[in-house]
């Protein structure tokens, strides 16, 4: 699974690298080096442009992470949702709506996995958590879909109050580096997918599917970091400097 990972690009490089020519400034994220869940993403996404232009307008836009279903009564639900397995995805209730229309990127440094390994001093078993990235520090896009999920409470459905937009991430069996911590990673698409898996147009369940089959991203790198990434109150680049 993913449950940290670290985003720490500027919005203005987020929308060069990806091309995005609608964001704003209103939900401009502060770095992080410890994304939990349920905390505020950047997510790429495409949807309609305004009018009937038969267009589509790439955005960045601040997404709650772990997706919350357009019928769930809670929103609570959304923690146990972070992640969604590629071998089901597109079938699962939760996650089929999203996969056929609403697809986005998630920008990643890279994340966090944790591989039980005994202490010397005490020959208890401990979790060493490592920082798992590109090689070539390169951007990280991570597959994901995303949902709005309506607030009965908010009699306005014009009040942006009355909407919640959160997203999650999709997984895939580990490979290079990661595969030795963890058996699950995210999925990462390559940069020649990116439109393919953006085009809300784009439905064909078995044409998207095979946008998943091989992770992008390069080669992957993993360091032991210290165990205070273990705390989502800790954040900051300390936390990828090499454990001793």
């Amino acid at each position: 699974m993913c449950g940290r990972y670290a985003s720490t690009r500027s919005p203005e490089d987020l929308a060069g690298l990806f091309h995005v020519t609608d964001w704003h400034p209103a939900e401009t994220l502060a770095p992080s080096w410890n994304v939990a869940p349920t905390d505020p993403v950047y997510a790429v996404l495409e949807r309609p442009a305004r009018g009937d232009t038969g267009r589509v307008r790439r955005e960045l836009r601040a997404l709650r992470w772990g997706l919350v279903p357009s019928w769930a009564k809670d929103p609570g639900i959304g923690s146990r949702m972070i992640n969604a397995r590629v071998e089901t995805v597109h079938e699962r209730p939760a996650y089929r709506r999203a996969f056929a229309r609403r697809r986005c990127l998630l920008p990643a440094d890279g994340f966090y996995e944790w591989d039980p390994v005994e202490d010397e001093a005490t020959g208890r078993i401990r979790k060493q958590p490592y920082f798992i990235h590109p090689d070539d520090d390169r951007v990280m896009a991570l597959a994901g879909l995303y949902e709005y999920w309506r607030d009965p409470a908010v009699e306005d459905a014009d009040d942006p109050a009355a909407w919640l937009a959160t997203c999650t991430i999709i997984t895939t069996e580990a490979t290079d580096e990661a595969g030795r911590v963890h058996p699950r990673m995210p999925l990462a698409l390559a940069p020649g997918d990116y439109d393919a898996w953006l085009d809300p147009g784009h439905r064909d369940t078995g044409d998207l599917r095979a946008l998943l089959i091989r992770p992008g991203g390069g080669r992957l790198d993993a360091r032991p970091v210290s165990t205070a990434v273990n705390s989502v109150r800790n954040n900051g680049p300390h936390l990828l400097d090499p454990a001793p």
